[in-house]
């Protein structure tokens, strides 16, 4: 009897692993690129914060953007810092809090990587705010994946003022919460509001990587702000932000993921040496 069960159990961690085995030879091979979308200086760091916190500090975020490649199509994840920032000095803003700058066009960072506007099926942001929308509207030939709610507020018949930043995204798909752009579960558009009304941030299971990767959005902006959960002064939900930041860590733990916070430097350094190896 114990060597029948035995057997039986042998049996069965093998037929698990040849399951294992055929699963990631049929996984499709996806490819993620970071680019950069624009330099932020942040020069009141206090608005990053629902108190005085950060009062008399500055920081300096980054301003990444994302192609991702599937067999399926292409999708670009967020836009950047408009093109008219392209300037050899930063711009002062007249706020006072940022001086911002962008670096490249999008034409010319997609051709650094062998791509061109036109070869992309889908585009999506994180949100609507204008470090993200900078070149938004010139992938009006790309269908536009947003939250339902993201798009009434900014681009919708009921939107108070429309966001000139997309008004040239007419092939627009709403969606209503967590979305599998690809329909195999390799790259999924995780629902997360509160910075915005419809916040969305990214994961990505990347060819090659030990680890699946987590865009964050603006759900965090830096690493302090993620082990604090701290909530910018401006964010649209503090309540919201706190909940969509417990049911994202609990879904990172639970991939397993690497998770990158986009505005911060450290975390772009790290993706870019992780996509090289």
């Amino acid at each position: 009897m114990k060597n029948i069960l035995f057997l039986l159990l042998a049996i069965s961690i093998v037929s698990c692993k040849k399951s294992e085995k055929k699963e990631e030879a049929t996984k499709p091979k996806v490819k993620l690129y970071q680019l950069v979308g624009g330099s932020i200086l942040v020069k009141k760091l206090e608005v990053f914060s629902q108190d005085t916190a950060y009062t008399g500090k500055t920081k300096q975020f980054a301003d990444a953007y994302y192609v991702i490649s599937h067999p399926k199509g292409n999708l670009m994840w967020d836009a950047g810092l408009p093109e008219q920032l392209v300037m050899p000095e930063p711009y002062n803003e007249p706020s006072g809090v940022y001086a911002i700058r962008r670096p490249d066009s999008l034409v010319n960072q997609l051709k650094s990587i062998g791509f061109k506007i036109g070869d992309f099926k889908y585009f999506a942001m994180s949100h609507s705010h204008f470090d993200h929308t900078g070149h938004a509207n010139l992938m009006k030939d790309a269908t536009w994946i947003v939250q339902e709610n993201e798009y009434n507020s900014v681009a919708g018949d009921s939107a108070k003022v429309k966001n000139p930043a997309v008004a040239a995204l007419k092939n627009v798909q709403k969606i209503k919460g967590d979305f599998d752009v690809f329909g195999d579960g390799t790259v999924v558009i995780k629902y997360t509001p509160g910075h915005t009304i419809g916040h969305q941030a990214l994961y990505v299971e990347v060819a090659g990587l030990e680890k699946p990767v987590l865009l964050t959005g603006d759900l965090y902006h830096f690493e302090e702000n993620r082990a604090n959960k701290g909530v910018p002064s401006f964010n649209y939900d503090v309540k919201q932000t706190i909940e969509s930041m417990d049911s994202f860590e609990a879904f990172a733990k639970e991939k397993n993921a690497e998770v990158i916070i986009q505005h911060s430097p450290v975390a772009f350094e790290k993706l870019e040496k992780l996509l090289k190896k």
